[in-house]
């Protein structure tokens, strides 16, 4: 939506999602619980059950497991991080030891063949397309093999212990079944998960970057606030005393350079902040003077912002008080950027109160919203365009993480947020009315952001320093 090419929190939820997610470690560990699930079945399988198994060969298997684990034990670091291709290569040294097992004791015949779903779910949750989909296939390969090709199991009396071909062919399709379906839902949902995590670390970098900017405004007014009494003090003394000295051209000289300073102090000030006091009076505003704080780096690009702030019938006419939450600004200045973005000619910005409740609209004259992803806004990551191009941003593609931020950093203030659209969008241009385009609404609570007018009129008390 309206995050810039540029942004750090784009440039994050940009980066490739699984690049060196599997420590080695954790599939260390996992090969291990196998490595002693398979020996306590193949021995109760053979001592107790009286299976004819080839121990010989079965513990072979198993040591290629117990010897790969102490290599890379003895190789890599606990904390060993693997790549997409090594993470791939360990899962398909798993899936083809495990199929070997198979072999050796009736392919599919043996229940256990169900674990062959396992090396492609972990690989579905941690590595690319492509390596689940060349485990899956060599998973299906694999079974298709062992449903053909396997030692058979036998009893000590040398009875062959075999599943009628029927059941045979409907566990190879339960499992074929299983290897796509297993992968696919475990895929989109990590796939889910991670984007929502990135997208919320990226909200976390926006708001802390507006309480930067927050807190310096605040700088800027506290240094300003308890600075102007004394530089003005200083101004009136010094031109008094050039005037003074009028005959001691040196002193006269430096009482005006006194003078000069003092200004030059004054300009500092107006232009810049450095590290100091936290102003009360930065941390709340009347609601027109947030909202206009929000949308005013937007104000001149070409498209007009119509301001309207009416109380509701029988409501206080006075703007409600609020406090200037980071996330309130940073929240609004998105919604504003995507209605300037994508406007024709003006937006409007509409506020009322009343009955407990502060109300925000932002229209646009703008194509709106496609119907088809009005229920997916303020999801991160839309894979097409969460509005239609506009001729401000030729070759615009919006992933929906701006909405997205503004959406949770709005909703962490206690609002509620719908977006909307203005007209039909089946109507023609002509049958259109002038607020035509995309509508959010924002609502809060008065009691969740509003300021108690005793907070508001009463003294604010003494401006302390930042915590740090």
């Amino acid at each position: 939506m309206v995050t810039a090419t540029n942004d750090p929190a784009l440039e994050l939820v940009s980066q490739d999602a699984r690049s060196d997610w599997v420590r080695l470690r954790t599939l260390l560990v996992l090969r291990w619980l196998a490595i002693l699930g398979q020996t306590v079945t193949v021995v109760i399988a053979s001592l107790h059950l009286g299976l004819r198994i080839e121990l010989g060969l079965c513990f072979l298997a198993i040591g290629a497991s117990v010897i790969s684990n102490l290599i890379a034990m003895t190789i890599f670091p606990e904390n060993q991080r693997l790549s997409d291709r090594d993470a791939m290569l360990t899962l398909l040294f798993d899936l083809s030891q495990l199929s070997f097992l198979l072999f050796l004791t009736g392919g599919l015949n043996n229940p256990f063949a169900l674990l062959i779903l396992a090396p492609v779910t972990i690989s579905a949750t941690a590595l690319t397309v492509r390596s689940t989909t060349i485990l899956g296939l060599l998973a299906i390969v694999m079974i298709s093999l062992l449903g053909l090709f396997h030692v058979p199991l036998a009893t000590e009396t040398g009875e062959i212990l075999r599943l009628p071909d029927l059941f045979i062919l409907g566990f190879w399709i339960s499992i074929v079944i299983g290897i796509v379906f297993l992968s696919a839902y475990a895929r989109r949902i990590t796939s889910e998960t991670h984007s929502m995590s990135q997208a919320l670390l990226a909200t976390q970098m926006a708001l802390a970057r507006e309480q930067k900017l927050t807190d310096l405004g605040g700088v800027v007014a506290a240094a300003a606030h308890e600075l102007g009494t004394p530089l003005a003090t200083i101004k009136l003394v010094s031109t008094e005393l050039a005037e003074e000295l009028e005959g001691q051209p040196d002193l006269a000289e430096d009482a005006r350079l006194i003078r000069d300073q003092a200004d030059r102090c004054r300009d500092i000030l107006r232009s810049m902040g450095r590290a100091g006091k936290d102003d009360l009076h930065m941390r709340s505003a009347p609601l027109g003077a947030v909202v206009r704080e929000a949308a005013e780096p937007h104000s001149g690009r070409g498209i007009a912002i119509l301001y309207d702030f009416l109380a509701d019938p029988g409501a206080p006419e006075g703007q409600p008080i609020i406090r200037r939450k980071p996330e309130v600004i940073h929240g609004l200045r998105n919604l504003v950027q995507n209605a300037v973005d994508f406007a024709a000619t003006q937006i409007w910005v509409d506020a009322s109160w009343g009955d407990g409740e502060i109300r925000l609209r932002i229209t646009d004259d703008g194509p709106g919203y496609p119907q088809d992803l009005l229920g997916r806004l303020g999801d991160p990551f839309l894979s097409r365009r969460a509005r239609a191009q506009s001729p401000a941003r030729p070759g615009y593609e919006g992933m929906g993480l701006g909405l997205f931020i503004a959406k949770t950093l709005l909703e962490r203030s206690g609002a509620r947020v719908v977006f909307l659209n203005a007209s039909d969008p089946f109507l023609s241009a002509e049958d259109k009315a002038e607020r035509s385009g995309a509508i959010v609404e924002v609502v809060w609570p008065q009691a969740a952001i509003g300021v108690p007018l005793t907070e508001a009129t009463g003294p604010l008390g003494e401006n302390r320093p930042f915590d740090a």
